[in-house]
C-alpha cells in the first residue's frame, strides 16, 4: 500500500498558506492598509470554504450520520480531520483481516503491441485511502487556482507599487507560487488517471519533473505579465480579466447547447436538477480560473458523462498556446509603451525578452514530457510533434489556395500536351505500317 504522500503534501501547503495569509492580513490592518487586508482574507477563506464542500460532496457526508465531521467543516478544519484519518486508516491496514475484498482489471502499457489485462484485489483500506487522495487532490486544485493564483498576483501588485519586497510578502509569495505548481501537477495526473482509467498507469520522477518545471515558468510568466499590465493600465485590467475568464466559463456551455444533448442527471442522484445545474456551474468556474493562469490539462465536455473529454487534442493545445503567447507578449508590448516612473531603474527590453524566453522554457518543457516522459505516450494515436506538424501543414496549404491552383493548372496543361504526343504518334505509327494499327483500321 502506497505512503499517503500526497494527502499531507496538499494539508502542509492548505495549513502554510492560510496561516501566511492571516498573518499578512493582520500585518496590512497594523498599517492601516484596509484594502489590502481584506483582498487578502477574501482570496484566503473563500477557496477554503469551497475546499471544504468539495471534501464533504466527494465524501457524501450530508447523506451519512456524522454530524462532528460537518461540524469540524464548518469550523475550516476538514483537511486537518480526513488526513488524521488517512493516516489512521494506513497504519491500521493489515492488522485486521478484512472481510471482503473487490477485484479490479487495469490493462497494462503495451509491449510489441500487445497489452495484458491483471486482476489485483483490493481491500477496504485501499479504497478508502484511494477515495481520500482523489479528494485531496480536486481540494489542490481549488485551492490553487481560486486562492493561491489571485493571492500570488495581489501581493505581487503591492509589492510593485509600494516597490518593497518583505520578508513575510516573500514567503507567502512562494507558498503561493508552490502550491499553484503543485495544483497543476495534480491537474495533470488527475487528467491522465481519467482518461486512461482502463490502464495501470505509473508516474515516473521524470515525468514529475517536466511537469514541475513546465507548470513553473509558465504560472511565474503568466502572473508577472498580468501584474506588470495592471500595473501602468489599471482601467484596461478588468476587461481583459473578465474576456479571459468569462470566455473560458461559457465555452463548455457553448459546446454543450450545440451538440444538443439532453441535461447530465447522472452526477449525483441525491441531486436535484438545480443542485446538478450549481454543480456545474462551480466546475465550469473551476476549468475558467485554471485556464486563466494556465493550460488545464482537463477538459471539461458537459455532454460526456465523466464531463470530460478524453481525446488527446493535439490542436486545441497548440491553439491555447499559440494566442495565450501573443496575448502575454501585446501585455508586455503595452506595459513597454506606458511604463511609469517606478520603472525608471529596469531594463524594460531585458525584462520583456526574459519573459517570453521562460514561456517558450514552459512550452519546451511541455513537448519534452508529451513526447519522452508522458506514461502513456504509447497509447497515442500521433505524438506530439506528429500533431504539430500536421496542423502547421494544414494551415500552411489553406493559406496557400493560388500556389495549390497554380499547380493543378500545370498539372492540367502537361497532361494536355501528354495527349497531343500520344496522338501524334498513333499517326505516325499508322503511316508506318503498324500492324495493331492497321487491324483497328480495318475493322
Amino acid at each position: 500500500m502506497k505512503f499517503p504522500g500526497s494527502v499531507l503534501i496538499s494539508l502542509v501547503l492548505f495549513v502554510a498558506e492560510t496561516a501566511t495569509a492571516l498573518c499578512l492580513s493582520g500585518a496590512y490592518r497594523a498599517a492601516g492598509d484596509r484594502m489590502w487586508q481584506w483582498l487578502t482574507l477574501l482570496f484566503a477563506l473563500l477557496p477554503c470554504a469551497l475546499v471544504q464542500l468539495s471534501l464533504v460532496f466527494i465524501h457524501r457526508d450530508v447523506s451519512r450520520d456524522r454530524p462532528l465531521v460537518l461540524l469540524l467543516h464548518l469550523l475550516q478544519l476538514g483537511p486537518l480531520v480526513r488526513c488524521v484519518e488517512v493516516f489512521y486508516i494506513y497504519f491500521r491496514a493489515g492488522r485486521v483481516e478484512e472481510p471482503y475484498v473487490s477485484i479490479t482489471k487495469k490493462k497494462q502499457m503495451p509491449k510489441d503491441g500487445y497489452s495484458e489485462e491483471v486482476e489485483k484485489e483490493v481491500g477496504q483500506a485501499e479504497g478508502k485511502l484511494c477515495t481520500h487522495r482523489s479528494a485531496f487532490s480536486r481540494a489542490s486544485v481549488i485551492q490553487a487556482f481560486l486562492g493561491s493564483a489571485p493571492q500570488l498576483t495581489l501581493q505581487l501588485y503591492i509589492c510593485v507599487l509600494q516597490q518593497e519586497i518583505t520578508a513575510a510578502r516573500s514567503i507567502f509569495m512562494v507558498l503561493s507560487l508552490l502550491s499553484i505548481v503543485y495544483g497543476a501537477l495534480r491537474c495533470n495526473i488527475l487528467a491522465i488517471k481519467i482518461k486512461y482509467d482502463d490502464y495501470d498507469v505509473s508516474v515516473k520522477p521524470a515525468a514529475y519533473l517536466c511537469i514541475f518545471m513546465w507548470r513553473s515558468f509558465e504560472i511565474a510568466t503568466r502572473v508577472t505579465v498580468l501584474v506588470l499590465f495592471s500595473s501602468v493600465l489599471q482601467i484596461w485590467t478588468l476587461p481583459v480579466v473578465l474576456l479571459n475568464f468569462f470566455g473560458f466559463f461559457f465555452y463548455p456551455w457553448i459546446l454543450f447547447w450545440q451538440s444538443k444533448s439532453p441535461f447530465p442527471e447522472n452526477i449525483e442522484k441525491a441531486l436535484s436538477r438545480v443542485g446538478t445545474t450549481i454543480v456545474l456551474c462551480l466546475l465550469t468556474f473551476l476549468y475558467a480560473g485554471i485556464n486563466m493562469f494556465c493550460w488545464s490539462a482537463v477538459q471539461v465536455k458537459l455532454n460526456d458523462p465523466d464531463l470530460i473529454n478524453k481525446s488527446q487534442n493535439w490542436y486545441r493545445l497548440t491553439v491555447y498556446y499559440m494566442l495565450r503567447f501573443i496575448e502575454n507578449a501585446f501585455l508586455l508590448l503595452m506595459w513597454y509603451i506606458y511604463k511609469t516612473d517606478i520603472y525608471l531603474y529596469v531594463c524594460a527590453p531585458l525584462l520583456v525578452l526574459q519573459l517570453l524566453i521562460a514561456y517558450c522554457m514552459a512550452i519546451l518543457f511541455m513537448l519534452v514530457f508529451y513526447q519522452f516522459c508522458h506514461p502513456c505516450k504509447k497509447l497515442f494515436s500521433s505524438s506530439v510533434t506528429e500533431g504539430l506538424l500536421s496542423w502547421f501543414t494544414f494551415c500552411f496549404v489553406c493559406k496557400s489556395p493560388k500556389s495549390s491552383t497554380l499547380t493543378d493548372k500545370a498539372d492540367l496543361k502537361s497532361s494536355e500536351n501528354a495527349d497531343e504526343s500520344q496522338s501524334s504518334n498513333k499517326t505516325i505509327d499508322s503511316l508506318n505500317g503498324n500492324p495493331h494499327q492497321s487491324v483497328s483500321s480495318n475493322a
